[in-house]
């Protein structure tokens, strides 16, 4: 079986969904590695309120064997007051048999984010999505300065992982800086990847 990034993300209004196509984008420059989009079902404050089995847009829904067979992770979510997204966090929160038996140790992990505004949290949620990973015994990755979108950004962008700078209810383009950092996320990310591997 070919090795695998898991591109695993929750995007409400589009745009974290868009940043998750161009990384698997950097995944696909990698030869002999491929990217696996999945996402994860809201969560509802009605408890009998339920998510039908397969999502009507975008990726399937993400299984534990999805998480537990990756060759590196890549998590995405939306920011909610500095934070992921509670069904990120409520997927998550789900992965502690992953943990017991150590699935995940030394594979690689990256990070990504959308926010509304340039200021809404995008370094915190990204650090706070890097915590379980740490718990999981990932190597964290970030974006590496040799990278010159960081450097000139006006948008989205930083040294933790790839963020998108978006605007009200729908989804906004991403730029052109962003489209480079998710892209060479993915890239890092895939090639670590096939280095720890080996």
């Amino acid at each position: 079986m070919t090795p695998y990034i898991l591109i695993l993300y929750y995007s409400r209004n589009g745009s974290t969904f868009e940043m998750a196509k161009q990384i698997a984008r950097g995944v696909e420059q990698v030869t002999g590695i491929e990217a696996r989009l999945r996402t994860v079902p809201a969560v509802s404050p009605v408890t009998e309120a339920t998510e039908p089995a397969i999502p009507t847009s975008g990726a399937l829904y993400c299984t534990e064997d999805d998480v537990k067979h990756c060759a590196g992770l890549i998590l995405g979510s939306p920011t909610r007051f500095g934070n992921m997204a509670a069904p990120m966090k409520y997927f998550l929160d789900g992965t502690s048999g992953i943990w017991l038996n150590g699935n995940l140790i030394n594979k690689p992990a990256a990070v990504f984010t959308s926010t509304s505004t340039l200021h809404g949290g995008q370094e915190s949620t990204l650090l706070s999505m890097m915590l379980p990973l740490l718990h999981q015994g990932m190597v964290i990755a970030g974006i590496p300065y040799s990278e010159p979108a960081v450097s000139s950004t006006r948008t989205g962008g930083t040294p933790y992982g790839a963020s998108h700078l978006a605007s009200g209810d729908t989804p906004s383009k991403l730029s052109n800086d962003e489209i480079a950092l998710c892209q060479a996320l993915g890239k890092r990310v895939a090639t670590l990847a096939l280095q720890l591997h080996s």
